[in-house]
């Protein structure tokens, strides 16, 4: 598929191009040794998300309600959330290092697959669609070689965290914005996660990995883990700038510019979470 046309689906024909290119998204990334950006579904239907007592039709967003510009990001985060879920079970079954970090770390790396599964199924559920890729591409050596995996991992995070950052601008809504914003929280954890394990990563696997490189194309320290007072926008201000982020993992064209390997797709398998805790389920769109 072609970039016009994966802009043209999402309705972002008339956008423009972004300022912060793919190109130079990928390229600082990959000259550090990495290089990444940035999700039917078992969905939960919408009506589970309500809290008794609350009317459905003031509380949940349905496709018949939604904006094109709210459309259009939604879409676009079903993309982003098939790549995350996709990218965290193949660290798992397919990284050799995961089998060497700390129990506690490969925990985190779980959770977090099924909660991106999660955000999935909750943006699908608005949408009633699914998401119009389940194949991606990714850096070569994506997950054999523990500094481009995490380097990429933070780099998809970073872009996520930007993206939900754009419905948090742009959402027609209080309630999309509101749950926009809960899910960037999530994704900011996810960073974190990301750098947490660094220092973790065995000799023979590369490690310990001390600096990470993210969206931005800097070679940044892990310590602190944290490292972010205010997370990063990008500069980003309209959801065609987080679908060029997004292309070189859809398009074959795209991956190629952007150096990826394009001999292999990994395919998006989606599946029923279970959320590691239940205080931490979504209940509603007013934040409860």
């Amino acid at each position: 598929m072609s970039m016009l046309t994966f802009r043209e689906l999402l309705g972002l024909d008339d956008q423009g191009q972004s300022g912060f290119s793919r190109r130079s998204f990928f390229k600082q990334a990959t000259l550090l040794g990495a290089a990444a950006a940035a999700g039917a579904a078992l969905a939960p239907t919408a009506s589970a998300f309500v809290l008794h007592g609350e009317d459905p039709e003031d509380e949940i967003p349905h496709a018949s309600n939604l904006t094109p510009g709210d459309k259009s990001i939604l879409i676009a985060a079903e993309i982003a959330e098939a790549l995350a879920v996709t990218t965290y079970s193949n660290i798992i079954h397919r990284s050799p290092f995961f089998q060497r970090i700390p129990d506690d770390d490969q925990n985190y790396i779980k959770a977090a697959l099924q909660e991106e599964m999660s955000h999935y199924a909750l943006e699908q559920s608005v949408t009633n669609e699914n998401t119009p890729f389940e194949e991606f591409f990714y850096p070569k050596n994506m997950f054999h070689d523990t500094q481009t995996t995490l380097s990429t991992l933070v780099t998809l995070e970073d872009a996520f965290i930007a993206a939900y950052l754009v419905g948090v601008r742009n959402f027609s809504t209080t309630a999309l914005r509101v749950t926009a914003a809960r899910i960037m929280g999530i994704e900011s954890d996810h960073r974190t996660l990301a750098r947490v394990i660094g220092p973790d990563v065995a000799a023979k696997d590369g490690g310990p990995i001390l600096f990470v490189t993210g969206a931005q194309g800097f070679k940044e320290r892990i310590a602190p883990p944290n490292n972010n007072g205010y997370e990063r926008t990008l500069c980003w201000t309209k959801i065609s700038q987080a679908v060029d982020a997004l292309t070189p993992f859809v398009d074959k064209d795209a991956a190629d510019s952007a150096g990826f390997d394009t001999s292999k797709k990994y395919k998006f398998n989606p599946f029923t979470p279970k959320l590691p805790s239940p205080h931490g389920e979504f209940f509603s769109y007013t934040g409860c």
